[in-house]
Formats: C-alpha cells, sequence, structure tokens
C-alpha cells in the first residue's frame, strides 16, 4: 500500500540578511500559506515554508535546499542588491537553479526582482518584477499581489504534478502543460447597471497581472457555436468568480453558471457586488468564499482574483492527495474539494441509494448539517478526510 509521506509542495523563501524588508515579506509570505484554509486541503498546519537567509559559517551561503523534501518544490528568492553582489549567495542561487533544471518541473526557482540589480545578476528572465511596482505606494498591496503572482505559478506546478500522477508524461508534454493559463470564467449578470461593468473591470484586471486566460460571455463563443453548450462546457473547466450584482439571482444563465460550477467542484468564489437588495438570494452560492467588494469604487478587484487563486492552489492540492489515496483502493468513496451541501448529491448518479461516502477536506461539518443529509439521503455516510483515513486505514 503506497504512503504519501512527503509534503505536495515545500516553499522556500531566500534572500540576504542585510536585506531589511526581507525579514517581513517572508513573514506575510509564511503566514499566508501557512493559513487554516491551505491546513485543511494540506494537512497539519498549510503548506511547509520554509526560510533561507542566514549563511552557513563553513560556505557564507545559505544551507543547500534539498528538493527531495517535497514531492515538488517552489524556491522563491528576494533578490535585491545585497544579494546580487554577494559570489557566495549568486553561486547558491546558481547551484539551486541546476538542481531545479535537473528536476523536471517538480522544483521551479522564482526571483522576485527587488530592484534593477537583477538586470545585471544574468538570473532567469521571467521573474516578479516588483522593482516595477513603483506605483503602488502601499505595502500590503504590493505584498498582495506578490502573494497572488506566486499563488498562480505554484498552481501551475501543482497541475503538472498532478498529470504525471495520473500518466507518464514527455518533456514536451509536461512543459506545455506547465505552460496552460488557468482559465477563468466571469458569471455576471447584464440586466443591471452593474454586472456586465464590473465584468469588464476584472477582466481587464487578469489581462493586466499574469495574463490570465479569461471565458468572458458570448464574446469568447466561436461563430456558429450553441451558446449554451459551449457556455456550460467552459463553466466545468474553469475557476469561477461570480459577480453578484443586484440582478443576478433572478437571472436564469447566472443560476445555471452556478449550478453547473457547483456539480463540476471547480474553484469558485462570490464577489459580494450588491448595490441595494437582491430580491432572492440564491442558495447555490453559499459554501464558497465571498469577498465584498463596491460595485462603484471597484476597488477590491484584487481581493477577489487573489482569493480565486488560493482556491486554484486548494483545488490542485487536494487533487492530488485524491489521485495519491486513489491508488489504495478508494472504490466507496465520492471526494469533493469543499464541504457537502446537498447539491453534492446530484452528482452521485443514482448512488444516493447505495452505500457510498463522501469525503471532504477538513474539519467536519456541523451536526446541523450532518442531520439534513440523514433526512435526505440516510446512506449516505459524510467523513472529512482525516475521518475517512482513520477508518480506512488508507494513507495520504
Amino acid at each position: 500500500m503506497p504512503i504519501q509521506t512527503r509534503p505536495f509542495l515545500v516553499v522556500y523563501i531566500a534572500w540576504h540578511p542585510a536585506f531589511q524588508p526581507g525579514k517581513e515579506i517572508a513573514k506575510h509570505l509564511f503566514d499566508h500559506y501557512r493559513r487554516e484554509h491551505f491546513g485543511n486541503i494540506a494537512g497539519g498546519a498549510g503548506l511547509s515554508v520554509v526560510y533561507r537567509y542566514t549563511a552557513d559559517p563553513a560556505t557564507g551561503a545559505p544551507v543547500t535546499i534539498d528538493l527531495e523534501e517535497g514531492e515538488t518544490s517552489a524556491v522563491v528568492v528576494l533578490l535585491d542588491e545585497e544579494f546580487s553582489k554577494s559570489a557566495q549567495y549568486m553561486a547558491w542561487l546558481k547551484t539551486v537553479e541546476s538542481s531545479s533544471d535537473s528536476a523536471a518541473l517538480r522544483s521551479m526557482v522564482f526571483p522576485v526582482a527587488m530592484d534593477s540589480s537583477l538586470t545585471n545578476s544574468g538570473v532567469v528572465e521571467q521573474a516578479v518584477r516588483w522593482d516595477r511596482w513603483s506605483g503602488i505606494q502601499d505595502l500590503e498591496t504590493k505584498l498582495r499581489k506578490l502573494t497572488t503572482d506566486l499563488t498562480y505559478q505554484f498552481s501551475r506546478m501543482l497541475r503538472s504534478y498532478l498529470e504525471r500522477l495520473r500518466r507518464p508524461l514527455t518533456e514536451d508534454e509536461a512543459l506545455l502543460g506547465y505552460l496552460q493559463k488557468v482559465q477563468i470564467f466571469l458569471s455576471h449578470s447584464k440586466h443591471d447597471g452593474d454586472g456586465e461593468r464590473i465584468a469588464k473591470a476584472v477582466r481587464d484586471a487578469l489581462h493586466d497581472g499574469q495574463g490570465f486566460s479569461s471565458f468572458f460571455d458570448v464574446k469568447d463563443i466561436p461563430t456558429g457555436a450553441r451558446f449554451d453548450r459551449v457556455l456550460l462546457a467552459q463553466v466545468r473547466v474553469s475557476a469561477v468568480v461570480a459577480i453578484h450584482t443586484d440582478s443576478f439571482s433572478s437571472r436564469e444563465w447566472c443560476r445555471r453558471e452556478i449550478i453547473e460550477a457547483k456539480r463540476s467542484n471547480v474553484p469558485l468564489v462570490v464577489a459580494n457586488c450588491i448595490q441595494d437588495a437582491d430580491e432572492r438570494g440564491f442558495p447555490y452560492m453559499g459554501n464558497v468564499p465571498l469577498v465584498r467588494m463596491d460595485p462603484i469604487l471597484l476597488d477590491r478587484i484584487d481581493n477577489v482574483v487573489g482569493r480565486l487563486l488560493d482556491e486554484v492552489l486548494k483545488d490542485f492540492l487536494w487533487r492530488c492527495r485524491v489521485e495519491v489515496v486513489r491508488r489504495d483502493g478508494a472504490d466507496d468513496a465520492v471526494f469533493l474539494p469543499r464541504p457537502p451541501e446537498l447539491i453534492s448529491l446530484v452528482g452521485l448518479d443514482g448512488e444516493a441509494s447505495a452505500k457510498v461516502t463522501l469525503v471532504y477536506p477538513d474539519p467536519p461539518i456541523g451536526s446541523e448539517e450532518q442531520r439534513l443529509f440523514e433526512v435526505i439521503a440516510p446512506l449516505v455516510k459524510l467523513r472529512s478526510l482525516t475521518e475517512w483515513i482513520a477508518q480506512s486505514g488508507v494513507q495520504a
């Protein structure tokens, strides 16, 4: 019986000790990726985050990184002038890059250009360009932008690793898979003054950032293709942002998109942009993150995008865990990426009357929710992943 002992993703953060903002930036990343919403998926206290900044007296450089500590490894380097002018630290970085190149996308180095020193360092060209964010005065906004950019890259790494779990890949296949963009679907209503305007603003923000591939309603439907088939097919393979304006719940297609997203278990975030009132709150928009955004100011688009990318990363972490436990013969289990709700029964294709177990991320849901399932589907068992592992003996 295979046993998963290593974390799926280990994040290393490296900087030169003379770089004063280094500890604050690293602490922000540590706090973010160790948060409970990652812990529920990854187990323990969240993702493994390890610092590398203190010099080893024997070498004058940080301690060597063992890329075998995790299934995948992301090395974030806060590259400033102090780092780039240190021969020992740059030699250490070159060694890490060389080891990562040999790991075939299981390990990636992500330099963060803190200042213009990157241009003279000879480090990889595709860096996160903190140095170009001079127009952003607020440190919190910069940190949020950095976290979003890194989360997107981590998601691509885990997607590539997930494909390798499922089947052998050639180097070219793995690279092409890694380069695919994360698809984002913007669900919105055109029947009030806000829906389409906000959707366009979100789309612009996505394209101005990391170039996320966003699917935007009828404008991206090919000529001759059936509107309904293309729209719903796209929802099934995308991360979805529901732009909840006053008329959203009253629109049939908005409701269909949310139901399809829930049935397909794709990442979903609701942007609460209610300006006055929603006459009938749509019940299937619950059980997912909700981010409040003023429909006029649109001052929290970065928060919406950041939370969506968190959900995407969680989704790939969960899929990796599920892929591993499936190898142990989890035939009677249906794995859900979020706590179960009654709509979860719809996807069982008649199995609700049989003995099936719905397995979901920790923590266990409350007794009041469990009682609803006992009434509707008394034979269906609900187990958090930890509960299910303890009862089944499967390791994950």
